[in-house]
């Protein structure tokens, strides 16, 4: 019996080497589960919890405004021109005819040469017209004799009233006939009906010509017609009697005045056609060369700037770029009044601006700037 009491002991070893496994495998768990616990905290604490090195960080520094460099303008009084292009023409140009058939008996101008008005271009052989005229004369010396014997004879109580009616008919168809010969016997010389040159001359001696044929061209270029056409945002500037220089393509330069502006349209165009009258007594400009009309049509205030400095903005307008008294960036629409070889006035500004002439691409309109006089780098 004494053997089995110490086998108990022994047998029961075992079991409590086991159950102390099992507690500190527990242990161990209960251990790690804190540790990421604390970890998770620990990178959590960062977003909930800002630490004191993200508050003092320094803010990001501010762009700086664009450097452009403005240059003052101040608005001046200014003529403002209108300009068109235009073609000479004569003041008179017109077709001689010959009135009467006829041949041509002797023709005595030639063609480029100035006559007066009145001038005999051309007779034509008056044979026919002589018999003619004899021929109605002697008829009217007739018919007179009968109306003279008419009324003797009404006076004696002979002749009724109704033979000096028809005696006195037939009078007076023979003075039309009398008339008429004559008429055609002036017809026969072929005259200039105004002063003017000789542009064409279809005429020869012995050749036979019809009534009512073209015989001749004559042209009058004192003074030179210069026609133009205006627009019609256009019309209400050119004023009849306004003074104008003409500028011929020949090179030569006349002052001429504004005689006739329409006032109908041309249906193709839309434009209207306005007259200027230029002399030319001496007849050195020919008709129908081109010629630059500048008419002053007032006067207006306006500024002098590059063209260089004009842009758009984005509705697409014409305009300048300027800066106000807060350094801030303004757009004006403009309008070109007058343009010069070095530059080109312009209205819409104010009376003085500070007009940006370097960098106005780089900038828009409401942004804040540096301005400074000069160029800027």
């Amino acid at each position: 019996m004494s053997k089995d009491t110490g086998a108990t002991p022994t047998d029961g070893a075992p079991n409590t080497l086991e159950f102390e496994d099992d507690k500190g495998a527990s242990r161990s768990t209960w251990i790690a589960g804190a540790l990421v616990i604390a970890i998770v905290a620990w990178m959590g604490s960062g977003f909930i919890f800002p630490s004191a090195e993200d508050e003092q960080a320094p803010a990001r520094e501010d762009v700086k405004p664009v450097s452009v460099a403005v240059s003052s303008s101040t608005a001046e009084t200014v003529t403002q021109f209108y300009r068109a292009e235009g073609q000479a023409l004569p003041d008179r140009d017109t077709m001689m005819r010959a009135e009467t058939s006829g041949d041509v008996m002797e023709v005595l101008v030639r063609k480029g040469q100035d006559v007066e008005a009145g001038a005999i271009i051309a007779r034509l052989d008056p044979t026919n017209n002589k018999a003619d005229l004899n021929r109605a004369q002697e008829e009217l010396a007739r018919a007179q004799r009968e109306f003279d014997n008419a009324e003797q004879l009404l006076d004696r109580g002979v002749a009724t009233a109704d033979r000096v009616a028809q005696a006195r008919a037939a009078l007076a168809s023979a003075q039309a006939q009398v008339t008429a010969a004559e008429q055609a016997a002036e017809a026969l010389t072929i005259t200039a009906p105004f002063a003017g040159r000789i542009e064409t001359l279809d005429l020869d001696e012995g050749e036979f010509v019809s009534a009512g044929a073209n015989v001749g061209r004559l042209v009058d270029i004192t003074p030179l017609t210069v026609a133009i056409q205006v627009p019609q945002q256009s019309l209400t500037r050119i004023k009849k009697g306004q003074p104008a220089t003409v500028r011929f393509i020949t090179g030569e330069e006349r002052e001429g005045t504004v005689v006739f502006v329409g006032t109908s349209a041309a249906a193709e165009t839309r434009t209207f056609l306005a007259e200027v009258e230029v002399s030319n007594e001496d007849r050195a400009i020919p008709a129908g060369i081109s010629a630059q009309v500048v008419i002053p049509t007032g006067e207006t205030t306006a500024h002098f700037l590059s063209p260089s400095i004009v842009s758009l903005n984005t509705a697409g307008a014409l305009g300048v770029k300027t800066v106000n008294e807060d350094d801030v960036v303004e757009f004006f629409p403009i309008e070109v009044v007058k343009a010069q070889i070095d530059g080109i006035w312009v209205t819409g500004l104010p009376e003085k601006a500070d007009v940006i002439t370097v960098g106005q691409g780089f900038v828009d309109e409401g942004e804040t700037v540096a301005p400074s006089a000069g160029e800027t780098n």
